[in-house]
């Protein structure tokens, strides 16, 4: 029997299999997914050992099966995947995420250049770095029809990177060319039409994540944030989520930042690193609500496309990234989080 693999088969999250109709379910509070997550899937898996990640190849199985940011991906057709997306005006874009595969290059051109002939949907691509030597496969997957590229740094410090993701664990990525394929990237689609992924919970202190936010700005990439949650069989299973009092405190920086609203020089950190001062009127800025929605690409309304209802946690909560503008219930209880 022939193995099921990208291109002509692709992995969707959960969420997008319930919005196509593969599967039946409802969404918590009528959450509705604006972003169609994809993700190349081959026999070998991925080549990576991030020891957060749920693709790892160093992961064991798990008794309920392999999972990715929290749950299951299904396998489909990248066919009926298109021909269902045609119908669902709820989807603004589709992000394919590429994983470290000698394939996932030429996989990802001819993924993109299918929507591009078949969807209005705009186009993400979710760029394993490691892969990408050149200027060249960027301004492939632009002319392809990408608007909007990430790049999954994941790790805040060099050496949290080298010992999660490079050489501490016997893989193949390197902070240094992660960084050097964001500049590429913001040469080739231009400032802030590149995001960079960060996870909050890896062992960073707050001054750490805020100064790896701050160094995206500077370069014209904003940052996409994840609250760490832990893949059962991964090498990191027993570590625990970050607070819910420090994910609410770098949401609220990244907003600053990345809004332009003020910079990492004007906070204020504690000798442990934590942030005790954001250099800005904090209780009018959570009336807009919005820093604690997820932070991802835009749809054609200009609002986050990328919402991923529930992929950092559990639906019963408390929710880390709302998938939809918190209700005035939600933000007492964000104040609450964040002891204000």
């Amino acid at each position: 029997m022939k193995y099921k693999t990208s291109p002509e088969y692709i992995q969707t999250s959960l969420a997008a299999s319930l919005t196509l109709g593969f599967q039946s379910g409802s969404f918590h509070r009528n959450a509705k997914l604006k972003g169609l997550n994809l993700l190349l899937h081959y026999e070998e898996g991925c080549l990576g050992k991030c020891h957060f990640c749920g693709l790892s190849s160093s992961r064991r199985e798990s008794p309920k099966g392999k999972t990715f940011i929290r749950v299951d991906w299904p396998l489909y057709p990248l066919e009926e995947i298109i021909e269902r997306a045609k119908g669902k005006d709820q989807l603004h874009r589709v992000c394919i995420s590429t994983i470290t595969h000698p394939k996932a290059l030429e996989d990802t051109l001819y993924v993109i250049r299918r929507f591009k002939e078949e969807t209005d949907l705009f186009i993400s691509v979710l760029i394993t770095a490691t892969l990408i030597h050149h200027e060249d496969s960027l301004k492939a997957m632009k002319e392809a029809g990408t608007d909007w590229v990430g790049i999954a740094i994941d790790a805040a410090t060099p050496e949290l990177f080298d010992r999660l993701r490079g050489r501490g664990t016997g893989g193949p990525h390197r902070w240094d060319h992660y960084w050097d394929v964001v500049q590429k990237a913001v040469r080739v689609f231009g400032k802030f039409y590149v995001g960079i992924h960060l996870i909050v919970g890896l062992g960073e202190t707050e001054r750490e994540m805020v100064e790896a936010i701050q160094k995206g700005q500077d370069l014209g990439a904003h940052t996409h944030l994840f609250s760490f949650f832990p893949e059962a069989g991964s090498l990191m299973e027993s570590h625990s989520p970050p607070p819910l009092d420090q994910y609410r405190r770098i949401q609220l920086s990244r907003w600053i930042i990345n809004e332009g609203l003020g910079s990492r020089d004007q906070m204020v950190f504690d000798e442990a690193g934590k942030l005790v001062d954001f250099g800005i009127d904090i209780p009018s800025l959570l009336e807009a609500r919005e820093a604690f929605m997820t932070s991802g690409c835009p749809g054609k309304d200009g609002k986050v496309a990328c919402n991923r209802p529930y992929g950092n946690e559990r639906p019963s909560g408390p929710i880390r990234n709302f998938p939809f503008l918190p209700e005035p219930e939600d933000l007492e209880e964000i104040r609450v989080q964040l002891r204000i």
